[in-house]
């Protein structure tokens, strides 16, 4: 599951209530699903990955958060 993005834009990836590691772009979450020998080979579209608070486009950064 990716979670929604902190203010600074990166996603924490985690399985069930474990953390696998935190993504500031895509890739990042392809390598910390490959690290954590789950391989997707699309991660963008996998039914397999679980985006929350936003798709695999959103990475806003602090700025995005402030705006208004």
């Amino acid at each position: 599951m990716v979670r929604p993005p902190a203010l600074d834009g990166s996603r924490r990836v985690t399985s069930g209530e474990e953390i696998l590691g935190v993504a500031s772009h895509l890739d990042d979450v392809a390598e910390i699903l490959r690290l954590a020998d789950l391989y997707v080979t699309d991660v963008a579209d996998s039914d397999l990955v679980e985006w929350q608070g936003g798709g695999p486009d959103d990475w806003p950064g602090l700025h995005e958060h402030h705006e208004g």
